[in-house]
């Protein structure tokens, strides 16, 4: 969650600061995203292993309502179009054609690449990258944290992201293909039982007869001659708060038994090293290694830092010939005292030992001088080491070295030197101009920020380096050219619109202002905001940074509101088309910042992606839920944050989680505390004037659980009777207070009684409500779109979707239903369906 847009005009700003924020460290406002969206899943507890794949298994049982999804953003996504280039876009910034997060790269010697998501799958390359297609859709999870060749032709894939950003954070275990090239996973290929369910894995490494695998429950190792048998636990520093154990309800378990990394001594590979440690900091954070059959902590590896404030999130490679090992350091004492870096650095052991003696080759003022542009805003790299991280050695240089954290930086003489050569952006650049006639000016095509996996393969003869990173699979040769500023000048993006593993948070849709078809748009992670239009060939994106909540004119599709974060609203009433003529007159922009006043970044004013709804009697009545419940009645002509007032104060420490509104009357539903230490929940009812509000007393006998409260829909023909989606798992698997059971919950008395209508639902996160013409009622889950046929009491699959989150659903002037996944892009249905 990286780019963020920035104001080009009175010293690059970026938006959230030009809308009205008070500004706080990127990192910062990453990690509050991330742990936001995981407590949303989790609270009020910790989620037992198996309950994903339980969901799933009870979804596939489940009868089919009929109906079919059309994929909608199955074609290029150019983040640098210039009908966009506006203060609030990051067109120009040079990372081209993106798609969405990748958490993991591999490739081999003949053209295969292979690139798994955050949250949309494995997709595979046959020409050394494009033309992609989707190789994991039959499994349970679409969450990637590792892949990995075994040497043997296998491809192995630990699911689960590994950032701990949360975003796709629940996994199966692991997965082989035998024959990547061709083949498909499936549930089959699934490696030992059930041991990894429900876990994140970090990196999967090889060494002897063994796979080993870095887990957030430890670390665990398999054998490679017999795939079937259980995965052992090697080790785990805090066994007692893993499930089964003493302390494994408390809050605090998830973060005990984190491992980012194994190294393998090439030479001995009895000789293993791990790298344990919560990435905030924990008093068993360190590196391990096992001595007479026990793990035990090491207390020196030369310039690499061991104490338990100084190692977090760490990243391990090793040359092919066995000569060095490097690893990136995040500190987790730095992170919490220094405002611009978490870098510990970057080392080299040259013995090739992970055991070392390790010295450090680069820290963050060395790689800031090294062409970054991160400086250009104040900061530096490795601000946000804990969640982009990525190594890679030249399989014939052990010297020549890329390494990735925002940006992605190379040396070719083992550290003595770097060059940016994937540079942030190129904002700020004396070869960088905003002027659309001009594209970018002179700066060669960089990256899109935020690395989290590199690779070497080659195609034909020629060897290339693949980044995966938040915008998706970049390459350039692995030996390439760069301009006197060290940045590459060959870069090339691999998001040609067959792949799509764009992570939605909302769509909207309007009616095409050329009277042809409908506009659609939507808020991404890291992103910014999508809009295709009904005669486009090319997406384009007239919004940077994150794109959240989103209201479209359903008569006008080109009238959008769009939110950053923490409730920092945009407005335009063109789709933010620009033609330039606001460089000369910025009274000529086309969008404008109407944030309400508590918008603050990372205060309690708003979530990280807050609601945004319009009252579906008057398209023209706005309601925005911070703590505040914020009304404001000028609809798309709005142009100042003023115009909003505050409808209802939900409370000190209490903050909205949906909000819907009809012919006034409001409904809003909050959290607060919103994580699992003490979490509590409930609902507000008002009138948008301010009049009549009132906190409903929940049912005391647990018929709405003390979950989450992700969705709120009205029905349209009467405003007391509402629809509520909640998240996370039942108490079968939440080892927390309150749990309960069931994911929609109906009321006909404005609240004052529910009742539990989630009948044969499956077990799974419920994220969004549409009550559809008719009376039905579409329900979008972390596992797809369910469907309630008016008068029935059982629920049906809606069509057939990936194993991915749907995080909204909305209906179309034309008479569809859109979804927005959190990994496979925007979808639509015709209701005749």
């Amino acid at each position: 969650m990286a780019a963020k847009a920035k104001a080009h005009l009175g010293g690059g700003f970026r938006a959230a600061v030009a809308a009205g924020g008070e500004g706080e460290g990127e990192a910062d406002e990453i990690q509050e995203g991330a742990d936001q969206r995981a407590e949303a899943r989790t609270s009020p507890g910790i989620v037992a292993p198996g309950a994903f794949a339980a969901a799933w298994a009870q979804l596939k049982a489940l009868p089919q309502a009929g109906g079919e999804w059309k994929h909608l953003t199955g074609l290029p996504y150019d983040s640098d179009d210039p009908r966009y280039r506006d203060v609030s876009s990051n067109s120009s910034a040079g990372m081209g054609k993106v798609t969405g997060r990748m958490a993991a790269v591999a490739a081999d010697d003949q053209g295969h690449v292979y690139a798994g998501s955050a949250g949309g799958g494995v997709w595979r390359s046959s020409t050394g990258g494009g033309h992609w297609q989707p190789i994991s859709d039959r499994l349970p999870t679409q969450a990637t944290g590792a892949l990995a060749l075994d040497g043997h032709g296998r491809l192995w894939l630990g699911t689960g992201e590994s950032t701990t950003n949360a975003d796709g954070y629940l996994g199966a275990g692991v997965f082989v293909l035998a024959n990547p090239a061709d083949g498909q996973f499936g549930e089959r290929s699934r490696v030992g039982g059930a041991e990894l369910d429900s876990t994140s894995i970090h990196a999967i490494r090889f060494g002897g007869d063994k796979a080993w695998a870095a887990t957030s429950k430890g670390v665990w190792s398999h054998s490679l001659a017999d795939l079937s048998g259980p995965w052992t636990l090697e080790f785990a520093p805090n066994p007692d708060y893993l499930h089964g154990g003493a302390k494994a309800a408390d809050p605090s378990a998830p973060y005990k038994n984190i491992t980012s990394d194994i190294a393998v001594d090439p030479r001995d590979p009895s000789k293993v090293v791990v790298a344990v440690g919560w990435r905030s900091g924990d008093s068993y954070n360190g590196f391990y290694t096992e001595v007479e059959g026990s793990w035990q902590r090491i207390a020196s590896l030369g310039d690499l830092p061991t104490g338990a404030g100084d190692v977090g999130s760490v990243t391990f490679a090793r040359s092919a010939d066995g000569s060095r090992y490097y690893a990136i350091d995040q500190s987790p004492q730095q992170q919490a005292t220094d405002p611009n870096s978490a870098l510990a650095g970057i080392y080299v052991s040259k013995s090739g030992s992970p055991l070392g003696p390790w010295t450090r080759i680069a820290d963050y003022r060395k790689l800031a001088a090294a062409g970054s542009g991160l400086q250009q805003e104040g900061d530096l790299p490795g601000l946000q080491a804990w969640y982009d991280q990525s190594l890679q050695v030249d399989p014939t240089n052990p010297d020549h070295v890329y390494a990735g954290l925002e940006e992605i930086f190379e040396t070719s003489d083992g550290g003595a030197g770097w060059k940016a050569v994937g540079p942030y952006w190129n904002f700020n650049f004396s070869c960088w101009s905003i002027d659309p006639a001009k594209q970018s000016g002179d700066c060669p095509q960089t990256t899109h920020p935020d690395q989290h996996g590199l690779a070497v393969g080659s195609y034909r003869g020629r060897s290339y380096l693949v980044a995966g990173n938040d915008g998706g699979v970049y390459r350039r040769p692995l030996v390439g050219q760069t301009d006197a500023s060290g940045h590459a000048t060959d870069w090339t993006s691999l998001n040609d619109g067959t792949i799509d593993t764009l992570q939605y948070y909302s769509v909207g849709i309007g009616k095409d202002p050329s009277g042809h078809g409908v506009a659609v748009n939507g808020g991404l992670q890291d992103n910014g905001q999508s809009v295709l239009r009904s005669r486009d060939r090319v997406m384009g994106s007239n919004f940077g940074g994150d794109g959240g909540d989103t209201l479209t004119d359903p008569a006008n599709g080109c009238n959008i509101a769009q939110e950053y974060v923490y409730l920092a609203v945009n407005v335009t009433q063109n789709c933010a088309v620009n033609d330039g003529s606001w460089l000369a007159d910025p009274a000529k922009a086309t969008s404008f910042s109407v944030a309400p006043p508590d918008n603050a970044l990372g205060g309690a004013g708003a979530r990280f992606i807050a609601p945004l709804a319009s009252d579906i009697k008057n398209g023209k009545v706005w309601i925005a839920g911070g703590r505040h419940v914020w009304v404001q009645s000028q609809g798309y002509a709005i142009r100042s944050g003023d115009a909003w007032s505050s409808a209802y104060d939900l409370g000190a420490g209490h903050v909205s989680t949906a909000v819907a509104a009809s012919g006034g009357k409001v409904y809003a539903a909050w959290c607060g505390p919103c994580n699992n230490q003490g979490f509590t929940r409930g609902i507000a009812v008002g009138n948008a004037d301010g009049t009549g509000w009132q906190q409903l007393t929940l049912p005391a006998d647990g018929v709405v659980p003390n979950r989450y409260l992700n969705g709120l829909t009205i029905d349209p023909a009467d405003s007391a009777h509402v629809f509520l989606a909640v998240n996370g798992f039942s108490r079968h698997w939440t080892e927390g207070p309150g749990a309960g059971i069931g994911h929609v919950f109906e009321t006909r008395d404005s609240g004052a009684h529910w009742t539990d209508v989630s009948a044969n639902l499956p077990d799974v996160p419920a994220d969004s409500l549409v009550v559809t013409p008719g009376g039905g009622l579409a329900l979008a889950t972390d596992l797809g779109v369910l469907y309630r046929p008016a008068g029935r009491t059982g629920w049906q699959r809606l069509g057939e979707l990936p194993a991915v989150a749907v995080d909204q659903l909305k209906l179309g002037p034309d008479g569809r239903l859109y979804a927005a996944t959190h990994g496979r892009g925007l979808w639509g249905m015709s209701l005749d369906d």
